[in-house]
């Protein structure tokens, strides 16, 4: 198996890689703020997710959504334009939040990017299956007897 790993190439650059991971760890207000409001939630969310040469904020791999927060600095970026365009050639939607939006507003931001997800996949069920509520538990052994 040796020779197999002199020909293998990582999947993503390990500088990327790194650059994620650093990003992870000295997040944003706003990326952690959306975080804690949306990591419990499923279809999973993953923090900066390496797509190409870019890097996700947060991402819904089964939705392929991505959503970035920006701040100040990205007011008419092309450098989003270019980014943005990619991600969609890759078939990623791709929406932005303000850093300030999330300041004032974080749970309607945190709605948004769930109803974002759910309008992407669909309905989970067309008629969901009753809820277990009200029936009897049987018992999973019975006493022996002597």
């Amino acid at each position: 198996m040796a020779y197999r790993q002199n020909f293998a190439m990582p999947r993503v650059p390990p500088h990327l890689t790194d650059r994620a991971r650093d990003l992870r760890n000295n997040a944003t207000e706003a990326e952690r703020t959306i975080w804690r409001l949306v990591s419990s939630h499923r279809p999973r969310f993953t923090r900066q997710l390496v797509v190409g040469r870019y890097i996700v904020d947060l991402a819904c791999r089964a939705a392929k959504l991505a959503v970035e927060f920006d701040g100040s600095q990205h007011v008419d970026s092309a450098s989003d334009l270019e980014r943005t365009a990619f991600l969609e050639s890759c078939g990623w939607r791709v929406i932005r939040f303000w850093n300030a939006e999330v300041a004032q507003n974080p749970e309607g931001v945190a709605e948004a990017i769930l109803a974002m997800v759910a309008d992407i996949l669909g309905p989970t069920h067309p008629r969901p299956l009753p809820a277990r509520e009200g029936r009897i538990r049987n018992a999973r052994s019975r006493p022996r007897g002597p």
